[in-house]
């Protein structure tokens, strides 16, 4: 059986996160992952926060608590990879968070979006292996969650583009090829865990949203790193606050 044949729902799994997790009292419902330590650490810096729990997996990491607006918000650092994220989101909800937002950079497939422009994901190429999982064979997930964190950037006068993304496994196996087959059919950025997180959040039911950042650039004849090369403090403050105050309008 190929992999996009793995989905699977006439049998029960053999292990569920609510057989290895049990609710937190008091904890958050709205939580924010984010993937990049370093952004992370200005949640911890800027905003008072204080460790409520963890998570565990090839290294522990720690959930933060921060109050904004009178909104208790739970924060936690996310591992490149769609197991791990999707792992970790499952853990989350059964703690007690009731919806999450999603925050890293992608890669562009389009020159002509700027450094650290935002994106909201419409669609996700699925060039990884959970989603399959989650949700039956096709090349692309549509993201349901789309345009109501659209419509929240819209309220807070955040310019944002709308797009599809390529979703993949292998950063060190983005070709040229495969990055001009998923241009043409519409991705404006490449990232590693859009259709893995959208995939396991619509099979169970949770409220997940996911924006990017963009960072490096592939639409060259070689490739510009961009904000890879180094991403300044005052970006990574304002993406904290963009994160902030969308969850809470969420």
């Amino acid at each position: 059986m190929s992999i996009i044949n793995t989905f699977d729902i006439s049998t029960e799994a053999i292990i569920n996160p609510s057989s290895v997790v049990t609710p937190v009292e008091g904890f958050p419902k709205i939580a924010i992952g984010i993937f990049g330590e370093r952004t992370v650490d200005v949640v911890r810096e800027k905003y008072s926060a204080t460790q409520i729990d963890a998570l565990y997996a090839c290294v522990t990491m720690p959930i933060y608590k921060i109050n904004f607006e009178g909104v208790d918000i739970a924060v936690f650092g996310c591992t490149l990879g769609g197991p791990v994220a999707v792992g970790s989101m499952e853990e989350i909800f059964i703690k007690g968070c009731e919806k999450i937002l999603y925050v890293g950079s992608c890669g562009v497939l389009d020159r002509e979006i700027a450094e650290a422009a935002l994106i909201v994901p419409t669609a996700a190429y699925r060039d990884e292996g959970t989603s399959y999982h989650y949700a039956p064979s096709s090349d692309y997930i549509d993201i349901a969650s789309a345009s109501k964190l659209s419509t929240v950037f819209s309220g807070l006068k955040l310019p944002h583009t709308l797009g599809k993304t390529w979703t993949t496994d292998a950063f060190y196996r983005e070709t040229r090829g495969n990055m001009e087959k998923r241009k043409a059919e519409g991705c404006i950025t490449v990232e590693m865990e859009c259709a893995s997180i959208m995939a396991a959040a619509q099979f169970r039911g949770y409220e997940a949203y996911q924006f990017f950042y963009a960072a490096d650039n592939l639409d060259e004849d070689e490739w510009d790193a961009r904000l890879l090369g180094g991403f300044p403090q005052d970006a990574r403050e304002k993406v904290v606050r963009i994160s902030i105050e969308t969850a809470v309008r969420l």
